[in-house]
């Protein structure tokens, strides 16, 4: 259990937010939700003590342990992977270096082996002989294979890293739990098992993420940064989003009686806590959200920008064929071979694989950056293409200013290019700003309002929630799920294939995958496990 009390960020005579009460209990997950700035991971730093309230404290329950998913990801690189994961037990750890000090003394005394045998009690008490089985469990989940449990933190790629700190922070258990974004630069198979290990996780568990899907899975409760305030919802992102825009669109609607909003709120209410998914949670979630206070709802105050995505031209039935594609990286790793698929009218396709360099590959070839091993593609010539790649760092490399980078790409005033920006959430003198200096969520932005000056009829797009906010990834969903052309788009954003996709291509290295069908039901399908064990040869 965490209890906030009085809790106050203040940075200069920015106030991010004061009078911050509340308890995190035990059994409960809790999603941290804010637009960009509002202060999530500060919020998360205050409750861990990385950072010096400005007022407030913050308490754990007697003898509770809180562990943190570490941020720094070089901190580690002169011990091995298993140590590091060790290390997250903190207590466990400490217990192990005394007792492996006092067994390597070469003048072992009497009084050294009563501390041994101390020690040898507390450490069979906490599970200490299954302890690197545990650990080693942990990163096999997270797909740390096991020859590199073994090997030195700093001989790890910086993914592979990830996945080790996140180990280290879920070890042994620990009462409290703190997670910033876990789920980055981890595949979809393994954001799925933490999901798993997480919803049968006891104890408190804080988390901020831009996986809504992960979000939803995982969240009995939501805590909402908004109105300079820290604000606790019962329910996870959909009902907390939901409510919200309900609670956007009476507001504009001035019309509307009192007691008819009311009754509104009241029954969406009690429509989504018919629908709560997970069974350990159901109850619980269910009381509290018909205890709700319809008053509590409020608009959010959150910007989402205005992704449109129209056609200039409507497609012909010839899109795209593509024959016999074939390509291998520069070591001679084949991404995929033998690739054969027709895009058909109306097709929005995710494409999947255990290596992510294949899709980059397949979208770079398809858009003549890059030449195949073998094989050929054909577009339709009704067919306009608008892409949007997984390193964007070329399209940056200027001091151009928002407005006269933009402009690069399309024909019109200056007032039509700042509209399109506007649409991005790029206003007043934003638009001025020299797009060598943009964050990388800026820079998504820009490339989005690049895109929409196309008015294309196929859009490719390559992981294209990488850097982009909740507001800016629901913005994007929405669209696309309306949008009338053809799709073809990686992803490892689960919502965002799943409401997205209507067809499944899984690129292998003898063949591919091809499916019509939704995106849970072929994570689920026995039938496509075992044609995915033949396909990678596993």
């Amino acid at each position: 259990m965490i209890s906030v009390s009085n809790l106050a960020i203040q940075f200069g005579k920015r106030v991010l937010y004061k009078d911050v009460n509340m308890k995190f209990t035990n059994g409960n997950i809790y999603g941290i939700i804010g637009a960009n700035g509002a202060g999530k991971s500060t919020l998360l730093k205050a409750i861990s003590g990385e950072l010096e309230p400005t007022k407030g404290s913050v308490e754990m329950g007697p003898g509770e342990r809180m562990s943190v998913l570490s941020q720094d990801h070089f901190k580690y690189d002169s011990y091995t992977v298993l140590d590091t994961v060790l290390m997250g037990h903190t207590v466990l750890w400490d217990i192990m270096q005394q007792r492996d000090a006092l067994y390597s003394k070469a003048d072992f005394s009497d009084e050294d082996g009563i501390k041994v045998a101390e020690l040898e009690e507390k450490f069979a008490e906490m599970g200490g002989y299954n302890a690197e089985s545990d650990a080693a469990a942990l990163l096999s989940g997270l797909g740390i294979r096991e020859n590199l449990h073994q090997k030195l933190m700093g001989e790890l790629s910086g993914k592979e890293k990830v996945r080790v700190m996140l180990a280290k922070a879920l070890f042994g258990e620990p009462d409290n739990l703190l997670l910033d974004e876990p789920t980055n630069d981890l595949d979809l198979d393994t954001v799925q098992w933490l999901e798993n290990y997480l919803s049968e996780f006891e104890h408190t568990v804080l988390v901020v993420s831009h996986d809504r899907h992960f979000l939803d899975s995982v969240c009995t409760h939501t805590v909402d940064i908004d109105f300079g305030k820290v604000t606790l919802f019962a329910g996870n992102y959909s009902f907390w989003y939901e409510s919200s825009q309900l609670a956007l669109k009476q507001a504009q609607n001035q019309k509307a009686k009192a007691e008819e909003k009311k009754k509104e709120l009241e029954e969406f209410i009690r429509r989504f806590s018919a629908n709560v998914a997970k069974s350990k949670q159901t109850t619980s979630r269910k009381k509290m959200l018909e205890k709700l206070n319809v008053e509590e709802i409020r608009p959010s105050t959150r910007k989402y920008p205005g992704i449109i995505f129209q056609m200039e031209r409507e497609p012909g039935n010839q899109i795209l064929e593509v024959k016999g594609l074939k390509a291998t990286t520069e070591d001679g790793t084949v991404l995929f071979d033998d690739v054969n698929f027709n895009v058909e009218k109306g097709d929005k396709i995710v494409f999947l694989s255990r290596d992510p360099r294949a899709m980059t590959a397949l979208f770079e070839i398809i858009n003549d950056n890059r030449k195949p091993q073998a094989g050929s593609y054909k577009w339709g010539v009704t067919i306009t293409t608008a892409y949007l790649p997984l390193d964007n760092t070329r399209f940056f490399e200027s001091d151009l200013n928002l407005v006269d980078w933009l402009s690069q790409f399309g024909e019109g005033n200056e007032v039509y290019f700042k509209s399109f920006l506007g649409r991005m959430l790029f206003s007043g003198e934003e638009v001025l700003k020299k797009v060598n200096v943009l964050s990388g969520g800026e820079k998504m932005r820009c490339m989005i309002a690049r895109m929409q000056l196309k008015n294309a009829n196929c859009l490719i797009l390559d992981t294209p929630t990488n850097h982009l906010d909740l507001e800016s990834i629901q913005a994007f969903n929405n669209n696309l799920k309306i949008y009338k052309g053809n799709v073809l788009f990686a992803s490892h954003d689960h919502e965002f294939i799943e409401t997205v996709a209507n067809r499944i291509i899984e690129l292998t290295p003898h063949g591919i995958i091809d499916k019509m069908m939704e995106y849970d039901e072929y994570i689920a399908s026995d039938h496509i496990k075992e044609l995915k064990t033949k396909m990678y040869g596993d």
